[in-house]
C-alpha cells in the first residue's frame, strides 16, 4: 500500500476524507476540535506539496437529506482557524457549483464539501454516487481512521474509481501503532477491557484470547461474568442471554492458561446517582444490598488490576471500570488510568471513545503510547477483522 509521500500531489486535486464529526452546542459552537486537530499534520504537508485539497466528511445522521444543524459550515470556520489558513466552503458535496469550485481551486487552497450524508447514496455505498466524488479529484486520501470500518461511499466506495488513493498521516498511524500492540507486542500483552456491554466485545475478547498473556475486565461487562459464575451482583446490569459466552469464555482462558482478572470487590449503590448511598461489597463474600447496583470497582480491584499492568510490557485498554462520568464512580477508571501510564517500559494503546475521553479525563492522555480516534474501529481490530477502508486501499 502506497504512502500519501509517494505521490507527487504537487498541482493535483487532492482529496481527503476526514472524521468531522464533531460535538457541536445548541449554537453551533464546536465543543471538542481533536478530530480536526488530528487532521492538520496532513493538511499542512498537502499545502506545503502545493496540492489542491478537497476535504469531505460526514456529521451526525441527516437520513439523506439536508439538516441545517448538521452542516459542516462551522467546521471550516474552525479548521479555518486552527490551520490559519482560509478554508472555501461548499453548500454540497456534488452538483455543478460544486464542480466549479473543485476546478477554480488552486495549488495550496482547502475546500470543504457540505455533509456527505445528505445524500441518500454515501450510506448505501451507491456507486453513483461514489464515482461522482472521485471524479473530482486526481489522489484520494483516507484519514478518517475512525469511520473505516463502515462500507460507505466515501470510505469504500471511492478507491474504486480514484485514479490513485493512499492512506493518510493519521490513519498509517492507527494501523501501525494497532500492529506494535497485537501483532508484534512486547511480552507480556495484557488487554484490560472494560464498558458496558460484553455483547459489543463479545468477539473482542474471544480474539484476545488469542494473543494476550493476560486479560482484565472491569465495567458493567464484569457483571455479567460473576453473575455466569453464581455471584450475587445484586440489580446490576447483567447480559443474562450472554451467561453461557461467559462461562466460555472463563473456561477457554483457564485452558490457555490465560490470567483471566474479574474484580474482587466492588462498589455498590442504591441508585445510578452520584449523591445516592454506597458501598464497597467483597465479591462472593458479603451480602448486596436489594435493589443495588455496581458502579465502580473497589479498592481491592484496583490494586489487583494495577498490579497486573505493571507488569506488562503491552497494554490495550479499551473500557471504563465504572460509570466514571459521575465523580463518585471514577476512582476506579482512574486507578487503571494510572496504572497504563505508569507502567515504565511498557507500550500503552488506548481505545477511542469512552476510553480515549477516559483518559484525557483522568489527566494521563500525554502519558500513554498512543490514543485511538476511533472507537468502533478500534473495536473492529480487536476482533481480528479487516477495516473495510483500509482493505479498499490495499487492493488498489
Amino acid at each position: 500500500m502506497k504512502s500519501v509521500r509517494d505521490f507527487d500531489v504537487s498541482g493535483k486535486k487532492v482529496m481527503v476524507r476526514v472524521d468531522y464529526n464533531v460535538p457541536m452546542d445548541d449554537h453551533g459552537n464546536i465543543t471538542d476540535d481533536n478530530r480536526i486537530r488530528a487532521t492538520l499534520p496532513l493538511i499542512g504537508y498537502l499545502i506545503e506539496k502545493k496540492a489542491a485539497i478537497i476535504l469531505i466528511s460526514h456529521m451526525g445522521r441527516p437520513d439523506g437529506g439536508p439538516v441545517p444543524a448538521l452542516s459542516l459550515a462551522p467546521v471550516a470556520q474552525c479548521l479555518g482557524t486552527l490551520a490559519g489558513h482560509e478554508v472555501l466552503f461548499a453548500p454540497d458535496c456534488l452538483g455543478r457549483d460544486v464542480e466549479a469550485k473543485v476546478a477554480a481551486l488552486a495549488p495550496g487552497q482547502i475546500l470543504l464539501l457540505e455533509n456527505l450524508r445528505f445524500h441518500k447514496g454515501e450510506k448505501k455505498n451507491d456507486p453513483d454516487f461514489a464515482k461522482a466524488l472521485a471524479d473530482l479529484c486526481d489522489i484520494y486520501v483516507n484519514e478518517a481512521f475512525a469511520v473505516s470500518h463502515r462500507k460507505e461511499a466515501s470510505v469504500v466506495g471511492i478507491p474504486s474509481f480514484a485514479k490513485s488513493c493512499a492512506p493518510g498521516f493519521l490513519l498509517e498511524k492507527e494501523m501501525q501503532s494497532y500492529r506494535d500492540a497485537m501483532e508484534n507486542p512486547r511480552h507480556p500483552l495484557a488487554a484490560v477491557i472494560g464498558g458496558a456491554k460484553v455483547s459489543s466485545k463479545l468477539n473482542a475478547l474471544l480474539n484476545m484470547l488469542n494473543v494476550v498473556d493476560s486479560l482484565i475486565i472491569g465495567g458493567a461487562m464484569a457483571n455479567t461474568f460473576l453473575k455466569s459464575k453464581g455471584i450475587n451482583i445484586g440489580a446490576s446490569m447483567v447480559e443474562d442471554d450472554l451467561l453461557d459466552a461467559a462461562r466460555d469464555i472463563l473456561a477457554k482462558a483457564e485452558k490457555r492458561g490465560i490470567p483471566l482478572l474479574l474484580p474482587v470487590d466492588l462498589i455498590f449503590a442504591s441508585a445510578l446517582d452520584g449523591g445516592a448511598e454506597r458501598r464497597t461489597v467483597k465479591i462472593g463474600k458479603e451480602d448486596v444490598p436489594d435493589g443495588w447496583m455496581a458502579l465502580d470497582i473497589g479498592e481491592d480491584t484496583m490494586k489487583l488490576f494495577s498490579d497486573e499492568i505493571k507488569k506488562a510490557g503491552t497494554i490495550v485498554w479499551n473500557g471504563p471500570m465504572g460509570v466514571f462520568e459521575m465523580e463518585a464512580f471514577c476512582e476506579g477508571t482512574m486507578a487503571v488510568a494510572r496504572a497504563v501510564a505508569g507502567a515504565d517500559g511498557a507500550f500503552s494503546i488506548v481505545g477511542g471513545g469512552d476510553t480515549a475521553l477516559a483518559a484525557k479525563v483522568c489527566g494521563v492522555a500525554d502519558r500513554v503510547g498512543y490514543i485511538s480516534t476511533g472507537g468502533g474501529a478500534f473495536l473492529h481490530l480487536m476482533e481480528g477483522k479487516e477495516l473495510p477502508g483500509v482493505a479498499a486501499l490495499e487492493y488498489m
